[in-house]
């Protein structure tokens, strides 16, 4: 009972009299039985999502991730600005990238790496060389073919002239006119 029962509180007896002493529970004192179960579970989990790879991000391994693209499927990032929390593409890549820069290996040499291991789509931009320049050059040819194409039309539609009015003949014109007369004086009636 003892255990229960922590703190007393004293307080004035209603008729203003001697001060009442009452035993508090336990659970007002301190945190409940469920209550520490969850601030440890909350302390887990912080300690397991700062044991992540995330951390791992550092200028020289996001420099060089900024060149390779992220193969997951799941997004159109980099390997230095992949968003995605447990991406199973960018973190071994960047431990990768740490591990060839702890070696001293250089940019150049890391980039070619995964470029023999993944082929030319672990770039995240195309090289400018061989027939990769068509990637890099084909943008501006198609918006300048499509401005040729415009202004030709533009030019075709300026240079024509619209056709002109009929002729009418003045007699088919009065007997028209006759008849709009008639059918408006049969309404007026």
């Amino acid at each position: 009972m003892r255990g229960n029962m922590l703190k007393l509180k004293i307080s004035v007896g209603r008729d203003g009299g001697l001060p009442i002493r009452r035993r508090l529970p336990a659970c007002t004192t301190s945190l409940s039985r469920h209550g520490r179960l969850y601030l440890l579970m909350l302390a887990l989990t912080i300690a397991s999502v700062a044991q992540t790879t995330s951390g791992m991000l550092t200028p020289d391994i996001e420099r060089v991730g900024m060149k390779l693209a992220c193969l997951c499927g799941g997004c159109n990032n980099t390997v230095g600005n992949c968003p995605m929390i447990g991406c199973h593409y960018t973190a071994p890549a960047r431990e990768k990238i740490a591990a060839m820069q702890k070696a001293g290996a250089d940019d150049k040499t890391i980039i070619d790496a995964f470029i023999s291991q993944e082929g030319l789509k672990a770039l995240a931009a195309p090289p400018t060389e061989g027939f990769s320049l068509v990637g890099w050059v084909m943008p501006f040819i198609a918006i300048a073919g499509g401005l040729l194409v415009v202004g030709l039309v533009l030019r075709n539609m300026m240079r024509t002239k619209p056709a002109g009015a009929p002729e009418i003949d003045r007699a088919v014109l009065d007997r028209y006119h006759d008849q709009i007369e008639k059918d408006t004086a049969r309404l007026d009636q």
